[in-house]
């Protein structure tokens, strides 16, 4: 145990959009309501997978021009705005306000909430999140049903993941040095993020994708949080 890099982990901090949260099982027959009757090029699925990937793209851009932490929730809108114009699908403001509550009622994965409360107790279990903390509170509460020991959301960094000012503002709020607490995550430059301020790392793979071409690489690889339990616990 001496030489195990996990052996001194007493908190485990979980990314929650994807990762706890299955944002295609909750946003994808949406956007397919939303795009019907619209002459849309593309199908929901195919819409998603654009979204998701321009969003990321925006949050990106907000820490590279060092805006901050402008809101989740604006990302997926700039996000879903570009997605419409670059497919040609015309919209109105109102229209994006009413179908952005989706965001509102995600659904977790069916194995995230065993999962948790198996852990829970032995580790102390924190939501660490791109997501401001009225919404992750919101969702903690009713969409997830899960207790968190701490909701921790970037804005309080002012920086979005995996800018290493989360990492190490979430070290300091939660008392503990990095090396004990592990990086939960379904996307691999959240790891990478996480090891590289000095935390350890479980990548969820649940979208059977490589991790990044880095020295900073997860600990632990499951595919979902039963395995994660079978791996952490006694």
């Amino acid at each position: 145990m001496a030489n195990d890099p996990v052996a001194h982990v007493t908190t485990l901090t979980f990314d929650v959009f994807g990762t706890v949260l299955d944002l295609t099982g909750s946003i994808v027959r949406p956007t397919e309501r939303f795009l019907a009757g619209r002459d849309s090029p593309v199908d929901g699925a195919s819409f998603w997978r654009q979204w998701r990937a321009r969003q990321r793209i925006e949050q990106y851009q907000d820490t590279m021009l060092s805006q901050g932490h402008g809101g989740y929730l604006e990302t997926c809108r700039r996000a879903l705005v570009y997605c419409l114009r670059q497919n040609g699908i015309e919209f109105t403001a109102d229209e994006i306000r009413t179908f952005m509550e989706v965001w509102r009622e995600l659904i977790p994965y069916d194995d995230a909430v065993p999962g948790l409360r198996r852990l829970k107790g032995r580790y102390r279990l924190v939501a660490l999140s791109n997501g401001e903390t009225w919404l992750l509170e919101h969702l903690a509460a009713n969409r997830i049903g899960f207790e968190f020991d701490a909701i921790i959301s970037v804005d309080q960094a002012g920086a979005f993941k995996p800018h290493p000012s989360v990492y190490r503002h979430a070290a300091r709020e939660l008392g503990a040095e990095p090396s004990e607490i592990m990086m939960v995550a379904a996307h691999s430059f959240d790891i990478m993020g996480a090891r590289a301020s000095g935390y350890r790392g479980a990548y969820v793979d649940r979208y059977r994708l490589p991790t990044e071409d880095s020295p900073y690489q997860p600990d632990i690889v499951v595919h979902d949080f039963i395995e994660l339990a079978d791996r952490l616990l006694p």
